[in-house]
């Protein structure tokens, strides 16, 4: 393989006096291989790529079209410049080479200079190109590590508001890691059977699985004496801790007035404001009822509910067996829950409690 700091230039011409006058013209500015042939360029081709090419149209065998053709073929070769070297001066001729790929097209007998100065051209662009390309490049190498800076960003403080929920909630650790985990099954169980497709198809999944730690949020602005409190909650402090709800609504919505990034927070919002309704019109905040409640809503309710049973670290009741939860949630199909997602849990209720019981298993390692 030739080493120099100058260009390399494949001539190729079936006719030899072509091949040295091209050669003593070019050579004092690039190195210069040349071929009697189509065919010993291509093979060439496979061991050097050069820097373009100046080709014969009318060679025995395979002429400069076809030669030309064969470039094209192979994805390595496409972007190099081929200049056309032809005694025909027709625009049809010229028309066609250029169709095929050719950056120019010059004609015999050429001008050393004008033949120089059309080479030194071709090569500024192709030249340019590179450099234009590897700018785009480097440019979306850094679009790419700024966008997951802001996703990394965004999911710590994501995580940071969850966990601060769970700090002050004392009786109600991992839930959010738990809560996520269990939506996360049920969301794939719905994509895959198909179910409320024209609504999920429009979902941007992980933005739905982050914003759904948002949903108790709004705990934030309950007192720690109701939100810490061991034992059952009276009528009116259960009326101060459903307002969680709501409350969450407003802490999501002062964080959307100081960002641009609101499709995330939409969810999240829709979660903390939704996730305590029931099918029936009976839950809270607004008593909606059926499918007046946001979709994104009637999942987690199912998904809340079942942690809330199955988990151990509530003070005022024991932790009810996968099969007990399993069979509330049966009970409540078209009264608290849908009853086509209550299904869609059922298919998928032996993931719940695999995952329920691993949940287990790592809350006694950690507490050993």
């Amino acid at each position: 393989m030739m080493k120099s700091g100058r260009k390399l230039i494949y001539l190729v011409d079936d006719d030899i006096t072509n091949l040295k006058i091209g050669k003593f013209a070019l050579s004092e500015c690039y190195q210069v291989v040349t071929f009697n042939s189509g065919s010993r360029l291509l093979a060439m081709l496979e061991q050097q790529i050069p820097d373009m090419i100046l080709l014969d149209v009318e060679m025995p065998e395979m002429n400069g079209y076809e030669t030309m053709e064969e470039i094209k073929r192979h994805e390595a070769y496409q972007k190099i410049p081929v200049i056309f070297l032809t005694a025909k001066s027709d625009i049809k001729s010229e028309m066609h080479g250029l169709s095929l790929g050719a950056t120019d097209y010059i004609y015999k007998p050429f001008s050393p200079p004008l033949l120089q100065k059309r080479i030194e051209v071709q090569l500024l662009v192709k030249d340019q190109k590179e450099e234009l390309s590897h700018m785009n490049n480097h440019l979306q190498d850094l679009v790419d590590i700024k966008t997951q800076s802001v996703a990394e960003l965004k999911n710590a403080v994501l995580r940071t508001m969850s966990e601060l929920v769970e700090v002050r909630d004392g009786v109600t650790g991992g839930h959010i890691d738990r809560t996520q985990c269990y939506f996360r099954i049920l969301i794939d169980a719905l994509a895959k059977q198909k179910i409320y497709r024209d609504i999920v198809d429009q979902w941007d999944m992980e933005l739905i699985f982050q914003s759904a730690q948002l949903h108790d949020v709004g705990k934030i602005a309950i007192k720690d004496g109701i939100l810490q409190k061991p034992g059952r909650l009276t009528d009116e402090e259960f009326a101060e801790i459903k307002r969680h709800t709501t409350f969450g609504e407003i802490v999501i919505e002062k964080i959307m007035e100081h960002t641009g990034e609101k499709a995330f927070l939409e969810n999240a919002k829709v979660f903390a404001a939704s996730h305590h309704e029931k099918w029936d019109g009976t839950g809270y905040p607004r008593h909606l009822k059926g499918e007046e409640i946001p979709l994104q809503g009637r999942l987690l309710a199912i998904v809340d509910v079942y942690d809330a049973l199955v988990s151990a670290d509530r003070p005022y009741k024991p932790p009810f067996t996968h099969e007990k939860a399993v069979e509330i949630i049966l009970e409540s199909k078209g009264h608290h829950f849908e009853p086509a997602l209550v299904d869609l849990f059922i298919s998928v209720e032996g993931q719940f409690k695999e995952l329920s019981e691993s949940f287990v298993n790592t809350y006694q390692t950690v507490s050993a």
